[in-house]
């Protein structure tokens, strides 16, 4: 008898996928040159997730050995989902903007993203440099649908926010995801 785990990788990416990630990081890298106009400090990245309100033991604890007659142990699954919430968080360089929770039976929608999100965005950083236009904000958020829905799209461009490339499977350009 022996126990074993399998490696669990989050994506296997594909080469377009890989090609798309060079391209968004050459394209990062021409947006912030060496005496550019673009600053880190103006980056905020923002996301959404998924936090349950209960607390789920990793498989590893619920590991036993046990014989070939020996009956598997059961053990129970909560049901949690009514119990997670999404969490809405955006950040800059100074530490967090704006904290959202979304509230129960109630979808994320690019009308919500735009009309609660992105306002509450742009009043703290409005609060945060009153001195200082939207026009500089660089937005870090993923390719979610309502992110790229023209109802977002629109409202960034007419503030001046400009969106930062994210390619698909990328946590590392997502603090948040971590």
């Amino acid at each position: 008898m022996k126990k074993v785990f399998v490696r669990w990788i989050p994506h296997v990416l594909t080469v377009d996928q890989k090609r798309e990630r060079v391209r968004c990081a050459v394209e990062l890298l021409n947006i912030f040159e060496p005496l550019g106009l673009k600053r880190l400090s103006n980056i905020v990245p923002g996301d959404e997730t998924w936090f349950p309100f209960v607390i789920i033991p990793p498989k590893r604890l619920n590991r036993m050995w046990v014989d070939g007659q020996g009956d598997r142990p059961v053990v129970l699954r909560p049901v949690f989902q009514s119990r997670k919430r999404m969490f809405t968080v955006f950040f800059n360089y100074s530490g967090q903007l704006v904290v959202d929770i979304l509230h129960q039976d109630t979808t994320m929608t690019a009308t919500y993203y735009v009309q609660k999100m992105l306002s509450q965005v742009k009043s703290a950083i409005n609060e945060q440099q009153p001195k200082v236009s939207t026009s500089t904000t660089l937005l870090l958020h993923d390719s979610a649908g309502h992110h790229k829905e023209r109802a977002t799209t629109q409202p960034l461009r007419e503030l001046g926010i400009q969106v930062l490339p994210h390619p698909a499977y990328s946590p590392n350009l997502a603090p948040c995801d971590f």
